[in-house]
């Protein structure tokens, strides 16, 4: 089972460069969650709301070209497949929050707050972010087995970004949101690429502005996490920093069967 998760930065223009098929044509996932679609389906090309392969749900923001998520299914788990969005007390106008159900498993794509536009928008990351872990904790008591991933715009730990030292002050590395990762992780949430490449480099996201890609000066801000009972069914993990198209690269999760 592979499952792959990519903040595109923009389907249209992922799909535009050819970037999208080549990624599909590649990989081959069974399941497919992108994060910044920016786009309604009804500004998407015929593809890219009737693949021949997949099942798309959307769930776009209220604000055309703005935010919005995206779960691909393969077309053989058609008949199993349930499709919500949001969560609880949160009203998700960004189209933040896809859900997948498909059998007694729970597949969460979410592409989390930046919250650097204002103090604001700081704020609301971090009831997102409390938000966010109350309603993944629920969903396992209720007795569901949860993979949730997508860009959680957060890089946990100082290996997780090419200039921690420089970087101590920046959204995105501040201690508020890095304590939340830990406290994830002491709810037993697990940063599969973590859990299983402790010392190992790699990064998802690079400025496109200072062309930092081709220097390699990233940040690891999209995730993976399972549930920590669920770690021994997990093959696999692979940052795709080939894929070209958006400023973030693919993650992806291979499962056993």
């Amino acid at each position: 089972m592979k499952l792959i998760s990519w903040n595109v930065n923009g389907i249209r223009a992922v799909d535009r460069k050819g970037e999208l098929d080549l990624l599909i044509k590649r990989e081959n996932p069974e399941i497919l969650m992108m994060q910044e679609t920016k786009a309604h389906p009804d500004q998407l090309s015929k593809h890219l709301v009737n693949h021949s392969k997949y099942i798309q749900f959307y769930h776009s923001a209220e604000k055309k070209g703005y935010s919005g998520t995206s779960i691909w299914v393969d077309r053989k788990f058609e008949e199993k497949c349930i499709f919500s969005s949001g969560m609880p007390g949160f009203k998700d106008i960004e189209g933040r929050i896809s859900r997948l159900d498909l059998e007694n498993l729970t597949y969460l794509n979410i592409y989390f707050p930046n919250g650097g536009k204002s103090d604001e928008a700081w704020r609301g990351k971090l009831v997102f972010y409390e938000k966010f872990l109350k309603y993944i904790n629920k969903l396992r008591k209720s007795g569901r087995t949860v993979i949730w991933a997508g860009d959680v715009n957060c890089a946990h730990e100082e290996i997780d970004l090419a200039r921690p030292k420089s970087n101590m002050k920046s959204i995105g590395f501040l201690p508020e949101e890095r304590g939340w990762v830990s406290k994830v992780i002491k709810n037993n949430w697990v940063d599969v690429f973590r859990t299983l490449y402790p010392e190992k480099i790699m990064y998802s996201w690079w400025h496109l502005v200072s062309k930092s890609r081709e220097r390699n000066v990233g940040w690891r801000i999209d995730y993976f996490f399972v549930d920590k009972i669920f770690l021994e069914k997990v093959e696999d993990i692979f940052y795709l920093n080939d894929q070209m198209g958006s400023d973030h690269c693919p993650v992806k999760l291979k499962i056993k069967k």
